[in-house]
């Protein structure tokens, strides 16, 4: 064993580090505790004097990517330092293979004298017998101490995902977390207009492109410029200029985003272990998803619009900035192929016509050709008729509201509901009583326990029967919710006398060409159409009896 040489003098740098998981666990591991444990210890080595302080607070000890351990091992390396003080080994670092590194390897290396006050371990004396199996059996343990906190850590986070919290560490564009509860989220009215600006737009028939030149062009922040003014906490993963401009690429994120339809999804990426910091994404139905979780600043329907519109053929005309007004909605009635645009010139005039895209690449498939204007004229003649149609059918849904038959039906369900809600109020009741009976010895734990259990069960199924008649109502009286809103979209636009972009992305869902220039339009919301027909015809049914004992009566 070395002798300890006094005339020697270490020019030390003390090490000081607390995590989030040891703030929480002890006050004796604070940095001023550290800090104070390790001066004390040093008021008797004279041949140590303290040249610097090294500080991480709020690291982990997994790995060494620690900003203040960093600059001490830089220091060590550069000679500025020849001794290293903490307070214990789990303070310099919890992983048992990297510790064992630096204490074996790397220091002896360097000359550099490692003191562990509460492992009464100093490098000057050599390492002990008892060292070489207390050091490594100690980072063993921090090691396992640091796999125990990483699975509650991940299991907390888990709960708060399934819960709904928010967790990330900067808002999604268009919100900001709420003052008093950093889990939720409100909108930011500001930013939340220029979002739906984009989704309009897009609905529109701009490109992403226009849409980013046309913020930019009106001097709107971008998201990352948007944060910095408000002094928001920010993060990109981007490469960025001296100020950030709006791109296409931000423009899809913001328009792929399912967030702005209110479902949290959380969750896409991990990490494989406490020791490896670079993330990996976890299959999709691995995802945490919570629809309703907050509030919307896009419809669920105009957001499945615009992600159609996304995934379809919508290429943009030479020197143009919105899209056709039919990209992506033509399709071959034989091969189900795309139509593409085209163009000629004939006599000094530019005419536009599409055709079957196989067709038109390998031959395999009739041309199905027809001008831009038979279709334009082709699809305003079929959605004028159909939105007549509509407008005739909500007058026949308003008049069956209005039957004393079908108002005593909602009487009914009404009735019943007041009956389960009394019920709700009677169990409530049984089980203050329970307590009370308990509290004066008249029921054991035991008999509590089970009636409670009872009255739970029961006053359960009387609310989800309350919740079923509620949406018995609801479909009874169809003109009444919220599935009744398509009728007023279609109602925009009845008396059209041609079609743009934006009409075509709101009501055509597809438009089949077939070789003779037939079309066969399918218009959206045709689900809400044929459950709103087959209720008419369901109470034409139930009509025509009732007419006809009157007649005999």
């Amino acid at each position: 064993m070395e002798e300890l040489n006094t005339d020697t003098k270490y020019r030390a740098s003390i090490y000081l580090r607390l995590s989030k998981e040891d703030g929480d666990k002890s006050e004796s591991d604070s940095i001023g505790n550290q800090r104070d444990l390790i001066h004390h210890f040093l008021k008797d080595k004279p041949d140590i004097e303290v040249v610097s302080e090294r500080v991480d607070d709020g690291y982990s000890g997994v790995n060494f990517d620690r900003p203040a351990v960093k600059k001490m091992i830089a220091d060590a390396e550069n000679g500025v330092i020849n001794c290293i003080v903490v307070k214990d080994l789990s303070r310099f670092g919890r992983n048992f293979v990297e510790v064992g590194k630096y204490i074996d390897q790397v220091f002896p290396a360097l000359g550099i004298r490692v003191i562990s006050i509460n492992e009464n371990f100093d490098s000057i004396n050599g390492r002990s017998q008892s060292d070489n199996i207390l050091l490594p059996f100690l980072s063993l343990i921090n090691d396992a101490y640091l796999r125990d906190i990483s699975i509650k850590v991940r299991s907390q986070l888990e709960i708060k995902r399934k819960k709904g919290d928010f967790i990330g560490s900067f808002a999604v564009y268009g919100y900001l977390k709420h003052p008093e509860d950093r889990h939720k989220l409100v909108i930011d009215d500001y930013a939340a207009d220029i979002v739906r600006d984009i989704f309009k737009w897009k609905m529109e028939g701009q490109s992403q492109q226009r849409i980013a030149d046309k913020l930019n062009e009106l001097d709107i922040l971008s998201p990352m410029e948007y944060k910095k003014f408000c002094g928001m906490e920010y993060q990109t993963s981007f490469q960025t200029n001296a100020k950030a401009k709006w791109s296409a690429v931000a423009i899809g994120r913001i328009l792929k985003n399912e967030f702005y339809v209110g479902t949290l999804v959380q969750g896409k990426r991990t990490t494989p272990n406490h020791k490896v910091k670079k993330t990996v994404t976890k299959p999709s139905d691995e995802w945490i998803r919570i629809e309703n979780n907050h509030e919307a600043i896009i419809t669920k329907e105009n957001f499945v619009i615009v992600n159609e519109l996304l995934i379809s053929d919508t290429r943009v005309a030479p020197n143009k900035t919105e899209v056709y007004t039919f990209s992506g909605l033509l399709y071959c009635a034989d091969c189900g192929n795309q139509l593409v645009r085209s163009s000629v010139c004939k006599n000094g005039k530019t005419y536009f016509y599409y055709m079957c895209g196989k067709n038109r690449t390998t031959k395999k498939c009739t041309s199905h050709r027809i001008s831009d204007g038979a279709i334009t004229e082709g699809v305003v003649v079929a959605l004028r008729q159909h939105i007549a149609n509509i407008v005739e059918m909500e007058r026949i849904l308003k008049y069956i509201d209005t039957l004393p038959y079908k108002s005593t039906n909602v009487k009914k369900l009404n009735v019943q509901i007041i009956s389960k809600e009394d019920e709700v109020k009677r169990y409530e009741h049984l089980k203050t009583a329970l307590f009370e009976n308990l509290s004066d010895s008249i029921l054991d734990k035991n008999e509590y326990l089970r009636l409670k259990f009872v009255y739970d069960e029961k006053q359960q199924s009387a609310e989800l029967a309350i919740t079923n008649l509620k949406q018995e109502i609801d479909k009874l009286v169809l003109n009444r919710t919220q599935e009744t809103l398509w009728i007023e979209k279609f109602k925009l636009y009845q008396n059209i006398d041609t079609i743009d972009r934006k009409i075509a992305v709101n009501l055509i869902d597809k438009i089949t060409v077939y070789d003779d220039k037939r079309l066969e339009i399918s218009f959206k919301y045709q689900y809400n159409f044929d459950l709103a027909l087959s209720l008419i015809q369901s109470m034409e049914k139930e009509i025509s009896p009732r007419n006809k004992v009157k007649e005999a009566v």
